[in-house]
């Protein structure tokens, strides 16, 4: 099996000094609400953390009973939770995706096979891509990184009995409407959705995610989480984020980002050399270019940070990511790379 660098990330890209496009992370200030429910906390460090109030928050905006809901330290936590909770007899990940969840199925002793995606297809998933005998499949939707939204209909046909399908949907947020999450299905069998509020409500420090499952499933991947997994301050950033006024202001920062995004697309074609496959949906862009790891160095000069996309398995050295900015920042970074493909 090809090797690729599984534990690679955006932030390792990025630097002081440099404008940082290799990490999916909203920069945009964080609206007052957030930050104050956030100070709250502060005089209440002194206590264990209770998730009583932030699991009710949650379960109610999507919909479901609080026993369905595990918050998380980040939706990464959750990868090494199913990791260390699961036995399966065939691990199926299928890629270009986030490689966390490979990197802590082998860490955990796991056999993994990959389904790669083909980029003459748009990355989108074949109807007979998962093995039938796959007992868990792990897939990204929209997918980090190709941006890449499967159908809803698509994915959730590959649910069955004795299988647990995990969707990572830690970028469905950025999606105005969500119109093909899965996180409000309760009738599919072994579903495990996964979720962020780290990317848009720029909170990757403080580490806070979520997932949805049917109890038994949260039962087991609870037993395997450390003692109070999620702090107080991440509690009360959950417990705001899942309001409808914040759902409301979540939707609207999609539908402005998705402005943002076909800005980004539309001028990255108007480079010589420059190839998007698929249609992007998340918060950043996949596209390739011969001779990207050249430019990627040759854009660092200039002071842009993008991510490689040779660590992602299915994808290569002509490979980069980046994400979605404002539409001054957007067109200051492709100025940058047509000047370095000039030379």
């Amino acid at each position: 099996m090809e090797h690729h660098d599984l534990r690679h990330h955006g932030d390792v890209e990025a630097s002081p000094g440099l404008v940082d496009l290799a990490v999916n992370v909203r920069r945009a200030a964080r609206p007052p609400w957030l930050d104050a429910a956030i100070r709250e906390t502060l005089d209440d460090l002194a206590s264990y953390p209770d998730a009583t109030a932030a699991t009710g928050a949650v379960a109610a905006r999507h919909g479901r009973p609080a026993g369905e809901v595990l918050l998380t330290a980040g939706a990464a936590q959750a990868f090494v939770l199913i990791a260390q909770a699961l036995r399966p007899a065939r691990a199926v990940v299928v890629h270009p995706q986030f490689t966390e969840p490979e990197a802590a199925l082998r860490a955990a002793g796991h056999a993994v096979d990959r389904v790669v995606l083909a980029a003459a297809d748009g990355f989108r998933l074949g109807p007979d891509a998962v093995p039938p005998d796959a007992d868990l499949v792990i897939i990204g939707n929209p997918t980090n990184p190709t941006s890449v939204l499967h159908p809803a209909a698509d994915l959730a046909a590959l649910a069955r009995p004795g299988r647990v399908l995990v969707v990572d949907e830690a970028f469905a947020d950025t999606v105005p409407g969500e119109p093909d999450s899965l996180a409000g299905r309760r009738d599919l069998p072994g579903l495990v959705v996964l979720r962020s509020l780290t990317k848009t409500w720029g909170l990757a420090g403080l580490r806070i995610g979520y997932l949805l499952a049917a109890p038994d499933l949260v039962t087991r991947l609870a037993a395997v989480q450390p003692l109070w997994p999620v702090s107080t301050p991440a509690l009360a950033a959950a417990a705001a984020c899942a309001t409808p006024e914040a759902v409301a202001a979540e939707r609207d920062i999609a539908v402005a980002l998705g402005h943002d995004r076909d800005h980004l697309i539309a001028t990255l074609r108007t480079v010589d050399g420059v190839t998007i496959h698929g249609r992007p949906r998340g918060s950043f862009v996949l596209f390739r270019l011969a001779g990207a790891d050249k430019a990627r160095v040759a854009l660092r000069e200039r002071g842009y940070a993008v991510r490689r996309g040779d660590t992602f398995p299915g994808l290569g050295a002509d490979w980069l990511r980046v994400a979605v900015r404002d539409r001054a920042t957007t067109d200051g970074f492709v100025d940058a790379l047509r000047r370095v493909l000039e030379g």
